[in-house]
């Protein structure tokens, strides 16, 4: 009986693999502002908590095992980075670790990637996976902005009227981000150098092609599937 509730519990968590990486990543979002503001206690409790969110995501990958020896050899850093390095720097170690850290997240986009548009028969848990990708690639490019930040100094300028402080964050880097990929654009923070712009135009052109064709290809698959 017991062995009979603990398989239930399994498949119902294996089920839902790709919902339970979305919750990660959404919570970690919403938890950003709240983390960069806070106490030294509940920082790290939010650094624990992403770091969660990268075992979450290779859980929901289901990857090979060619490729799993990889993600943990590239997992190692970016756990480190979002544990141990609170902000990044020029230094050697700050840059290999962020740089390892966005080939983690490669990967596991490549892999979910594969997994849910190879899917014939898309169901809700292959949308919340579309979606997870669509987050997933919006804290790997907050990524690239922080590395460019810490060459560039001046790489972006913040608006004295609109933030409270002069020298972006890691959440600023993430609210680029997403306004960058969702094509709204960022209010208070400017672009200045060349390879910020080049690269928030890369990820403006990759958020707009991956809603309009992927996702709603994606959704209409899914609803005809419902109906029939």
């Amino acid at each position: 009986m017991n062995h009979e509730i603990q398989s239930e519990q399994e498949s119902v968590l294996t089920g839902h693999r790709f919902f339970l990486l979305f919750v990660f990543l959404l919570a970690t979002l919403i938890l950003y502002p709240y983390a960069e503001a806070s106490h030294f206690g509940f920082y790290y409790t939010f650094r624990v908590i992403s770091a969660f969110a990268l075992v979450a995501s290779v859980y929901a990958a289901k990857i090979h095992r060619s490729l799993l020896l990889l993600a943990i050899v590239l997992a190692i850093p970016a756990l480190f980075q979002r544990l141990v390095l609170p902000k990044a720097d020029a230094s050697l170690l700050s840059t290999l670790s962020i740089l390892l850290s966005f080939g983690f997240d490669v990967v596991i986009i490549i892999v979910l990637f594969r997994r849910v548009f190879a899917a014939q028969h898309p169901t809700s848990e292959t949308i919340f996976g579309a979606l997870c990708i669509y987050l997933l690639v919006g804290f790997s490019f907050a990524g690239i902005y922080e590395m460019i930040a810490a060459f560039q100094p001046n790489a972006f300028y913040l608006d004295a009227q609109t933030n409270l402080h002069n020298v972006p964050d890691r959440f600023d880097f993430v609210y680029y981000s997403f306004s960058s990929i969702t094509a709204l654009g960022a209010a208070g923070i400017t672009p200045v150098s060349y390879q910020v712009r080049a690269v928030s135009i890369l990820e403006a052109i990759l958020g707009i092609l991956y809603l309009a064709v992927l996702i709603a290809r994606l959704m209409g698959t899914y609803r005809h599937n419902l109906r029939t």
